[in-house]
């Protein structure tokens, strides 16, 4: 029987944001709310980090992954900035989310509404080894686009 790892939280700051939450059996990423007091607008091309009220001991072996939200990319181009951002399982500090507006009209962030996913996946940390020369391979050094279209 494989363990379920435990995601701890603490809600921090004023606002009571919702407990993140799957929103259906098969989904990956936990939704993620705005702790706002009152709405904000982004105008297109404008980025601004959004605090989601939360802070969390993310198990050690595991990162969690900030996502964009799909329905809020394809409907309004709402994006994360550096998606996906990354929170390392030491760091206990409040989640922000540097959301962006890709749109070309005028984005308002409302309190409470789910603006992010956060996906927990396991990670390996390596022993740096610096080599000479690396094993060769039939792609080599190629790089963007080097492998069709």
């Amino acid at each position: 029987m494989t363990m379920i790892p435990k995601l701890k939280l603490r809600r921090v700051g004023a606002i009571q944001v919702p407990l993140p939450a799957y929103q259906t059996s098969g989904s990956a990423g936990l939704d993620l709310c705005a702790a706002l007091a009152e709405a904000v607008r982004l105008e297109p091309g404008e980025r601004r980090l959004i605090p989601t009220g939360l802070s969390f001991e993310i198990p050690h072996g595991h990162e969690g992954q900030v996502r964009p939200r799909s329905g809020l990319a394809l409907k309004h181009g709402l994006s994360i900035v550096n998606s996906p951002g990354t929170i390392d399982a030491d760091f206990r500090g409040e989640v922000g989310i540097v959301l962006i507006n890709h749109g070309a009209e005028a984005y308002v962030v409302e309190p409470l509404s789910r603006i992010a996913q956060l996906v927990i996946a396991a990670v390996v940390q390596v022993e740096i080894e610096e080599a000479e020369s690396l094993t060769e391979t039939s792609r080599g050094a190629g790089g963007y686009g080097s492998t069709g279209a």
